[in-house]
């Protein structure tokens, strides 16, 4: 059997085609809620004959991270982004972790494309089609990579097509919808029909999942409108794989006001006004899901701080669940040190982090607060759509052995 390696891995190149979906902050419960409530029919005759697991994502629980951790097969310390948002210390500057320049090691899909697979990637938001689709060749005949978000400005130049929006049928959706997620899959099943991609990734936003809980109406329509798309691609023979990037939690007090810890202003009052520099990886254009408030953050000291001092007075925190220093935080999270500050602070489940509360413009945020990236939101879905072997590894699993899973122990 043909066999591709990288970084690290060897995968079996595809007898059938394989279709791995990264749910943007689909935490189990979505669903095991939506397969209760009878809303996912194909999806519960799946969980029956395939594998249905739990897995750790990467932390911090971000979507940048973890779909590149599941797309090169490894964590961010050997790939390098470690969050949405990142102070570079090239430039010193507070920049997006979206540029290819970024990302340290090749694909998964380059080092299959460079041996004659079809490759397809879909994304919603454009931010990751860069990091998503770095080093494939397009033009005729080469790879497919495009964002819902962009679909009508796509060419098969920069994107390996043309034509998506009459292809899919669809106009291009609002980016702040559940219709952005929709394209995805409607694109993804036209192009198994026609072009039969050997490996096809789509990735999809968490606009539901910040916005309705497990179980809720919006939340079940929204894994039912999957459980269709699932079923089509299945059809056409493609084995699926199914994970996420992070889970989902209510980050909001009684009142339903969004529960902060305003990191900054802490650091303000014990060590000076803008002495320390509290950055959040969560950051992204996309405020309305979350107000760049999650469950992460990093800062940057100055000079002659007493670290481990001031780790305990940030422990003692109402909220916080984990604080220590960049090495030992890299350590445990495998995260690249040359990316953070000089030390990590994760929120508890239903506490976020900020920087200074006059920094915060929460306006925009349509319900209370659900939001993302401690520790709280690591253990995700794996799923498979057929039986795995008794070989396959069953504990310590991670969202990114999607790929290995799906192309090194699926049966029939």
């Amino acid at each position: 059997m043909k066999t591709i390696e990288v970084n690290g891995r060897t995968y079996n190149w595809p007898s059938a085609p394989t279709v791995v979906v990264c749910i943007d902050g689909s935490e189990p419960d979505y669903i095991e809620q939506a397969v209760a409530d009878g809303v996912m029919p194909f999806t519960k005759g799946m969980l029956e004959r395939g594998a249905d697991l739990r897995v750790d994502c990467v932390v911090p629980s971000f979507t940048n991270p973890n779909n590149l951790s599941i797309v090169t097969g490894q964590p961010p310390k050997v790939h390098g982004i470690s969050g949405n948002y990142f102070l570079d210390p090239d430039s010193g500057q507070e920049v997006m972790m979206n540029e290819p320049r970024f990302l340290g090691v090749p694909t998964i899909f380059k080092a299959f494309q460079s041996e004659g697979a079809k490759i397809c990637i879909i994304t919603a938001k454009d931010k990751l089609r860069g990091l998503l689709g770095h080093g494939l060749d397009y033009g005729k005949d080469g790879a497919i990579c495009f964002s819902s978000e962009k679909a009508d400005q796509a060419t098969i130049a920069d994107n390996g097509i043309e034509g998506v929006v009459e292809m899919v049928g669809k106009p291009v959706p609002d980016v702040y919808s559940a219709e952005l997620s929709e394209f995805i899959f409607a694109a993804g099943v036209k192009l198994m029909k026609s072009v039969r991609p050997d490996l096809m990734y789509l990735s999809t936003t968490d606009y539901i999942q910040h916005k309705f809980a497990p179980g809720s109406d919006g939340a079940n329509a929204f894994y039912a409108m999957m459980d269709s798309y699932w079923q089509q691609l299945d059809a056409e023979g493609a084995v699926l794989a199914l994970t996420a990037d992070h889970g989902m939690n209510a980050k909001h007090d009684a009142s339903g006001a969004p529960d902060v810890i305003y990191l900054q202003d802490e650091l303000d009052e014990w060590l000076g006004v803008d002495a320390a520099r509290v950055i959040l990886p969560i950051t992204d254009p996309y405020v309305v899901h979350h107000g760049a408030l999650g469950s992460f953050a990093t800062a940057y000291l100055p000079e002659g701080t007493d670290v481990s001092a001031l780790l305990d007075r940030i422990r003692a925190l109402p909220g916080v669940e984990y604080a220590e220093n960049c090495a030992n935080a890299c350590k445990r999270f495998e995260l690249p040190e040359a990316r953070l500050g000089d030390i990590v602070v994760v929120s508890t489940r239903n506490k976020v982090i900020g920087t200074s509360e006059k920094n915060h413009d929460l306006s925009g945020l349509e319900v209370p607060l659900r939001s993302h990236g401690g520790i709280s939101e690591q253990v995700v879905p794996l799923i498979v759509s057929r039986p795995v072997s008794s070989a396959a590894p069953q504990t310590g699993l991670r969202n990114f052995d999607a790929f290995d899973l799906a192309l090194n122990h699926v049966q029939g």
